[in-house]
């Protein structure tokens, strides 16, 4: 099974920025405790990181001939991107929506999400382990769609 985990604008400052809201762990380790968990699972991991909107519409277009289930926290692009939804939309791979923080709790703008209703599910609010939960997600899907 492989799996493609899509980061968002400013995931790339994990540890640094608004840690009292992120928290203090890295991208970069987050992707190591995703694909340690992976391993035992089976899963191959594609982890990537942009803060280009199309960057991640033409890895989500690329996602349909590769990859099983994508898991994306689309970070701001949550809640103003038309152009991600259309793309998850276009695909039909399973996508699953993480967040680490919980949104709905959060500035109201951030509880709008317009890939929500297009994906499998939505993850939020549990810090680094949203990320594991995505993955847990993803191997449920994949095996729950297998014909």
């Amino acid at each position: 099974m492989k799996i493609l985990f899509l980061n968002g604008p400013n995931l790339n400052l994990l540890g640094q920025r608004e840690t009292d809201v992120y928290g203090t762990t890295t991208l970069a380790e987050i992707e190591a405790k995703v694909r340690e968990r992976g391993k035992k699972l089976g899963a191959d991991i594609d982890f990537r990181q942009s803060n280009l909107e199309g960057e991640l519409v033409g890895w989500i277009q690329e996602a349909k001939a590769k990859f099983d289930v994508i898991v994306l926290n689309a970070a701001a692009y949550t809640h103003t991107s038309i152009a991600l939804r259309d793309a998850i939309v276009a695909v039909g791979v399973p996508t699953i929506e993480i967040h680490l923080s919980n949104v709905h709790a959060r500035e109201e703008f951030r509880h709008k999400s317009l890939i929500a209703p297009v994906c499998h599910g939505q993850i939020v609010g549990f810090g680094v382990y949203s990320y594991i939960l995505g993955l847990e997600a993803a191997v449920n899907v994949n095996e729950c769609l297998k014909p």
